[in-house]
């Protein structure tokens, strides 16, 4: 049994993951007083089983992940041992419910869970996050009944996924797929042919979830989602990416050479896949901003615990210098302030209301801290902080590809724009 799922029933038994949204009668300024007990929370305010969770990662990741970080970022690959802790602690299938094997928790607890594995090791962190935001939410919103009794307890319990949206003519221009998809002679089946590019956790997966243009004629209301496994005919892993940052996280060139799929794999309806990758990018850019929170958190401890403990010049630490003071501080600040928007998402999604302004405003603005911070952190350590011995130059490597996956700096804030000019005109 999972350790999630362990700290999940030691709870009271139907504890809500995150409180639900009060309806509170309209009230005069008068009348006000009278509601005075409904004490606001503040916005990093965790349930009891997202704080339990975060006790549990951050142990699972100090004591487990942390002696493999540099070894697999020099061999740039995961360490096949971790893999299936990361099931046995139940960190991939956190929001897939329990009779398919999941621990049956909340979108926050997954949030806290990224976040925390982010602050030891984004490459672990997006792995996860890929995992459970991307793919499993496809099949728990969108897939047929059977298609989520055949693959949630796999993907809950022991096969990795990958999300195949992505190709070398259509990166922020999502959808100018050249990939294509075809029914068979008989009808009973689908044909995918084309390539993939940018494809996170692909040496590791066996559940691919592709993209393909159904009806090219249709333009992008022709896409469509399919499930496609490791080893069939016809598909292969043409080429394992050598990357700046998160170099143990696979990203892979995908090819498919008319590889052949039963009918019932086709995810949700023929041609409405565009619509599940937007709502789908939407809920992954949240899971992209908790791991560029956790980084630039890691990154800011790592640095500042070594400026106050052990690096002195002129006689003191240099963390008690006013100059290093003011840098510590403003960088930990603009931290607290990219959490803060990270949770003000999160929270809204679980309220049930449009989030894409939020999703994107936290996405943009974690990314630009994470960067910042991590670069200022091996400056702070100065030579030791260059060397690849410590974490730190890790960190700012790490940190490069929150500007770029899962929507470019500049597409969020066009999407932003967007909305507030959708707001804003009269």
């Amino acid at each position: 049994m999972s350790a999630l799922r362990n700290t999940v029933r030691a709870l009271p038994r139907g504890l809500r993951l995150a409180p639900a949204p009060r309806r509170l009668p309209a009230v005069s300024v008068r009348s006000f007083s009278d509601h005075a007990e409904l004490t606001p929370t503040p916005v990093f305010h965790l349930t009891e089983t997202e704080e339990l969770l975060k006790e549990s990662v951050s142990r699972f990741a100090n004591e487990t992940i942390l002696p493999r970080v540099r070894e697999m970022d020099e061999n740039e690959a995961m360490d096949k041992d971790l893999i299936p802790q990361l099931f046995d602690q139940g960190l991939m299938g956190v929001e897939i419910e329990e009779k398919y094997g999941g621990s049956a928790m909340n979108f926050g607890a997954c949030i806290v869970a990224i976040e925390e594995l982010a602050r030891v090791d984004p490459s672990v962190s997006v792995l996860v996050d890929v995992h459970n935001t991307l793919v499993n939410t496809v099949f728990k919103t969108y897939a047929s009944n059977a298609l989520k009794e055949k693959y949630l307890p796999r993907l809950a319990t022991e096969s990795i996924g990958s999300f195949c949206l992505s190709e070398p003519a259509s990166g922020s221009d999502a959808f100018a797929l050249q990939t294509k998809a075809r029914k068979t002679d008989g009808g009973n089946g689908y044909i995918i042919s084309g390539q993939k590019m940018w494809i996170t956790n692909a040496a590791e997966a066996d559940i691919f979830i592709v993209f393909a243009n159904l009806y090219p004629e249709r333009g992008y209301k022709g896409i469509s989602a399919f499930v496609v496994e490791k080893g069939m005919p016809g598909f292969n892993i043409a080429k394992k990416e050598k990357k700046l940052g998160i170099r143990a996280s696979s990203t892979c060139v995908l090819t498919f050479d008319d590889v052949e799929i039963p009918a019932e794999n086709l995810i949700g309806q023929e041609g409405q896949g565009y619509k599940y990758a937007i709502s789908i990018l939407n809920e992954g850019r949240i899971g992209i901003a908790a791991q560029m929170t956790g980084l630039a958190l890691g990154a800011w401890e790592n640095a500042a615990s070594y400026v106050w403990n052990d690096r002195k010049q002129f006689g003191k630490l240099i963390g008690e210098f006013q100059g290093m003071q003011f840098q510590i501080a403003q960088a930990r600040m603009e931290i607290e302030a990219a959490r803060a928007l990270l949770y003000n998402a999160v929270r809204t999604k679980e309220m049930g209301k449009g989030f894409v302004m939020q999703a994107a405003m936290a996405k943009l603005y974690a990314s630009q801290v994470a960067g910042k911070v991590s670069s200022q952190a091996v400056e702070w350590g100065g030579g030791m902080h260059f060397v690849r011995e410590g974490l730190a130059e890790k960190y700012f490597r790490d940190s490069k590809i929150g500007a770029i996956y899962e929507g470019t700096s500049n597409i969020q804030l066009q999407t932003i724009a967007k909305l507030l000019q959708k707001e804003y005109t009269k």
